[in-house]
């Protein structure tokens, strides 16, 4: 599992690719509170907009999630402690005002960076 990145996997660099190219800047794997300890993939301060690019098998995405052969009990756990944590980052998110947007790592760049542009556009003043 070592070789398991925790940034800049290429679902999130597709991303930032499609985002840069539509002329949206945005900064990388920065804390949108300060004081919470947890890092959003790319985060829009203006708007107050935190994008978070979900791994399928880490966030136990519905439709392509995988049952670990191996060890399968302590791998639901982890699975479903990440899903806790992404939650309670959520309600504190909100909770301070931000904007939350969870992306699939299946989903495809153009489709994700529609998403975040629609997001962005609905919450400029």
């Amino acid at each position: 599992m070592r070789s398991n990145k925790g940034r800049d996997t290429e679902p999130e660099l597709a991303l930032r690719r499609a985002l840069h190219g539509r002329g949206l800047r945005y900064f990388v794997q920065r804390r949108p509170i300060p004081s919470l300890r947890r890092t959003a993939d790319i985060v829009f301060p203006r708007v107050r907009l935190a994008v978070f690019v979900d791994g399928c098998f880490w966030h136990g995405c519905p439709d392509h999630h995988t049952v670990a052969k191996t060890n399968a009990s302590f791998w639901a756990d982890k699975v479903r402690a990440t899903q806790l944590r992404d939650q309670e980052t959520e309600r504190q998110l909100v909770a301070e005002g931000w904007y939350v947007l969870r992306i699939w790592e299946h989903v495809p760049a153009s489709q994700a960076a529609d998403l975040v542009e629609r997001q962005i556009s609905a919450l400029e003043p």
